[in-house]
């Protein structure tokens, strides 16, 4: 394959966020290695839209990243669609609350699976062929990693320990592939969200506006595309909402 041919793995791809990434990725010449889970409709529906626009460059990949996938073979056969691995976007996210006194194991579990052993495991599997091409790994963390969110205690450690392993990893896999990541603020409401929170949140934004997935994805082709000497750093993309919390 021409090495003008790149190929990006990117997991919870289907919708919101990872599709927006997809996207920008796509129209930036990537092909696509879209992971899903459990939304089958949506990433096949995305694929076709972007099959359609350029033949042939999106393959779909269903695996429960939280679960006991082995990692190594999905790796091998995201990176066996073309031959190649240029790039790893860890977004696949598992996010609910978890108050204090009512956490179970099986939660616990969850959502460090998603969040943190999925993305470390995957960022191990990946990092042969990633070196190959002096490829690199963003992981999706969350602005929540640094100043937690109340009654999301699990949630928030994750994320944290994601930042340290992009850290880490940044150190472990030079010099031949860069890690890095993207720290999103306010960019889609859960669901459901009242107007009110809504209001309060956007009140101590600076920009004064909720992002967009866009942001995120476009944060993500920096890192991947415009960053050569970049590795290690956690971007924050949040309209500067961490300055005032």
């Amino acid at each position: 394959m021409s090495e003008s041919i790149k190929v990006a793995l990117v997991t919870g791809a289907s919708r919101r966020i990872g599709a927006e990434i997809v996207r920008h990725l796509h129209q930036s010449g990537y092909r696509i290695v879209l992971h899903f889970n459990r939304s089958v409709g949506e990433a096949e529906a995305l694929a076709a839209d972007l099959n359609d626009v350029r033949a042939g460059s999106v393959k779909t990949l269903q695996a429960d990243l939280g679960g006991s996938v082995a990692m190594a073979d999905f790796v091998g056969r995201a990176a066996g669609f073309w031959g190649r691995l240029d790039a790893l976007v860890n977004n696949a996210s598992s996010f609910y609350p978890t108050p204090i006194g009512e956490v179970t194991e099986a939660q616990w579990d969850e959502l460090m699976g998603s969040n943190l052993k999925a993305p470390f495991f995957l960022a191990q599997a990946a990092a042969e062929p990633l070196a190959h091409h002096q490829g690199a790994i963003v992981n999706v963390v969350d602005i929540y990693a640094e100043r937690p969110l109340k009654s999301y205690p699990v949630y928030s450690i994750a994320k944290a320990g994601l930042a340290a392993l992009t850290r880490s990893l940044a150190v472990e896999l030079a010099p031949n592939v860069r890690v890095n990541g993207v720290s999103p603020g306010a960019i889609l409401w859960p669901e459901p969200s009242q107007e009110d929170t809504q209001s309060d949140l956007l009140a101590r934004v600076p920009l004064a506006r909720c992002g967009s997935p866009d942001d995120i994805a476009r944060a993500v082709g920096f890192l991947l595309q415009e960053a050569p000497y970049v590795t290690g750093q956690v971007l924050t993309v949040d309209g500067g909402r961490t300055l005032s919390i």
